[in-house]
């Protein structure tokens, strides 16, 4: 998912795609730990997303104590 299209989502659905993305990256430590990880690359991704989340979702909260 591309930075502007999160930019666009309200703050629900960012923290339901946050949780969504997290419970992915679970999953794949649990693989990871279990030894079979089919996409190593999935990690970093996954990472950058929830970190783009929780940027747009401060940024939106900080415009919300401004007005």
């Amino acid at each position: 998912m591309k930075i502007n299209e999160l930019r666009n989502l309200s703050k629900e659905e960012l923290m339901l795609k946050e949780k969504a993305y997290k419970e992915e990256l679970f999953k794949l430590n649990l693989q990871r730990y279990g030894g079979r990880v089919e996409k190593p690359h999935s990690f970093s991704l996954v990472k950058k997303n929830i970190a783009w989340i929780k940027t747009i979702l401060n940024e939106k909260k900080n415009t919300d104590t401004h007005r």
